[in-house]
């Protein structure tokens, strides 16, 4: 599977049409992670309180408490170590073939410049290093102005000063802005690897909505900057309100667009995305789920699957931060570290010697190998095997091609309605389900879905497997009339009957039970299709879990 993502990761990449192709004109779909913190340090990912929300308030935090010579050493050694070799490598190694970096203009020139501008070229090589490693491994790069020159949101996001939006009321904010993408361009312009150009994340959010003509007019600035000393990049324009709102894209002003929005909590259904997918057929353009995670690995096998099946390219948020079980790596907490969130509160000040140390040992812990790797994320999010699926994200490809259900349902719970698959909620105590994020917790039992067929119904689902092995097959489900007969079929062999029955079951009869309808079976390397069918009966179905057998083949 690695070998076919390098493939594809070759020359220039480009919109044609619908699709991205790549230099050989090959179709590519972007599926990557956001290196989150890296360049624009963000205080959730710190777990910093409000005093803390935003670079600046945690570089002063920081000035505060080492002096002002000790603070630049440790922003320097932090740029070094949050991203190394070792975190792109293991990107490409765990299936992904792209990267967004965020950006802060502060990293990469001084604030309330005046033209002429100046730039930071030891910051700027950094940057240079990872497109180096990138091109090594062979990860495309999406660069994203995450916090431009007076910010475009007036959010902690873009490192806001005074939390106003203040890119779109100062005229010079914007010539800094058009000059820094257009240094950017000239600098990256022959850079292969370089996918395309993400020129404002999430501008203005909708409390600042009476700015929000002055956003196409910017990109189009903008653009037009680049296309000066780079006509072969792509651009990339997010919608406002967190890009979720595309209500301001009104003229497709160049021949090498892509549009962006970001998903994090909402349903995983394609009701929820509709809007994006039409105004893709009016512009004839590839769209691109720029940033979307914060949530459980449940979710993530649902979401990131819509986006594939609807030919979506997608960038997972994010890549590491510290104390976390929802992304591929967390880094640990320092010991000590109530002590400096303690103090943003109003709390004693550590003396500077022991804030040293805390801070120093927070930077011993931001290398990959120092860090708690959590596969699990990247499993769900690539659906990869092993890989536990919730029954109600079967695939998103229409009916006859992802499912059948023989007499639609009358009700809904508010997902997936078009489709007509009956679904309830399993204890009965919600009427819909919740997909808020709850710190990446697993749903409790009162937000599970289940899926309800009957004779004649069938669900697909897909999945991959990175490498020849040999798995299990479980199911969670509930079996109302003690006994149902099953049809599964994985990818061309033959499809095997099953019979289930609940009368062996500690549960009790019509209770939720765990069965194996599959046993050591060998799985061959690449696409994983299972067709789940009833034959005869009914079955409440949870979820479906490919297990390692754990044993030689």
């Amino acid at each position: 599977m690695k070998d076919s993502r390098d493939s594809l990761v070759n020359g220039f990449i480009k919109a044609d049409g619908k699709r991205i192709v790549n230099g050989d004109g090959q179709e590519i779909l972007l599926q990557g992670v956001g290196l989150g913190s890296w360049l624009l340090p963000e205080g959730y990912m710190w777990k910093m309180p409000e005093q803390g929300d935003r670079p600046r308030r945690i570089e002063g935090m920081v000035r505060d408490l080492i002096d002002e010579e000790k603070a630049a050493a440790f922003w320097e050694a932090y740029y070094e170590l949050y991203i190394a070799e070792a975190d792109i490598r293991q990107i490409a190694a765990e299936g992904f073939n792209s990267i967004r970096v965020p950006i802060n203009a502060r990293f990469m020139m001084a604030e309330g410049q005046q033209p002429p501008f100046v730039y930071h070229e030891g910051h700027l090589k950094l940057i240079d290093r990872v497109i180096d490693w990138c091109r090594t491994y062979s990860l495309y790069v999406i660069l994203d102005l995450h916090g431009a020159p007076g910010g475009q949101t007036g959010a902690n996001i873009d490192d806001s000063e005074r939390d106003l939006p203040e890119l779109f009321t100062d005229r010079l904010n914007v010539e800094r802005t058009v000059a820094l993408w257009r240094m950017l361009a000239e600098r990256y312009k022959d850079e292969w690897i370089v996918a395309g150009y993400d020129l404002l994340n999430e501008p203005l959010p909708d409390w600042f909505s009476e700015y929000h003509d002055r956003v196409m007019p910017l990109y189009k600035e903008i653009t037009a900057a680049i296309r000066e000393v780079d006509k072969r990049h792509m651009i990339i324009l997010e919608g406002v309100h967190w890009s979720t709102d595309w209500s301001i894209f009104d003229e497709k002003f160049d021949d090498n667009l892509m549009l962006q929005f970001h998903k994090y909590w909402n349903n995983p259904d394609t009701e929820s995305i509709q809007k994006y997918l039409d105004l893709r057929e009016e512009w004839n353009v590839p769209i691109f789920m720029g940033e979307g995670g914060e949530n459980n690995p449940q979710w993530y096998t649902g979401a990131f699957r819509l986006f594939e099946d609807h030919n979506i390219s997608w960038n997972f948020w994010t890549w590491k931060k510290m104390n976390t079980q929802n992304s591929p790596f967390s880094i640990r907490m320092p010991e000590g570290w109530e002590k400096l969130t303690g103090y943003l509160e109003g709390g004693e000040k550590p003396s500077s010697a022991e804030a040293e140390a805390i801070l120093g040992e927070y930077l011993d812990h931001l290398p990959l190998a120092a860090c708690d790797a959590y596969p699990n994320v990247s499993r769900s999010l690539l659906r990869r095997l092993p890989i536990q699926i919730p029954a109600e994200f079967y695939g998103y490809r229409g009916e006859g091609v992802s499912y059948h259900i023989e007499a639609k349902a009358s009700q809904d719970i508010g997902f997936r309605v078009h489709d007509g698959v009956p679904m309830r909620m399993m204890t009965g105590k919600a009427e819909k389900p919740s997909y808020a994020p709850e710190g990446g917790k697993p749903w409790i039992e009162d937000n599970l879905v289940c899926v309800q067929l009957r004779e004649g119904d069938w669900l697909a689902y897909d999945a991959n497997c990175a490498s020849a092995d040999v798995f299990h097959l479980d199911i969670r489900g509930r079996i109302p009339e003690g006994t149902v007969d099953l049809m599964l079929q994985i990818g061309d062999r033959e499809p095997e009957l099953i019979s289930l029955s609940d009368s062996d079951s500690d549960s009790g009869e019509g209770q939720w039970d765990i069965h194996r309808v599959a046993e050591a079976m060998p799985i061959e390397e690449g696409p994983v299709n299972l067709v789940f069918m009833v034959n005869k009966g009914r079955i409440e179905l949870d979820w479906l879990e490919f297990i390692e057998a754990r044993i030689n083949l």
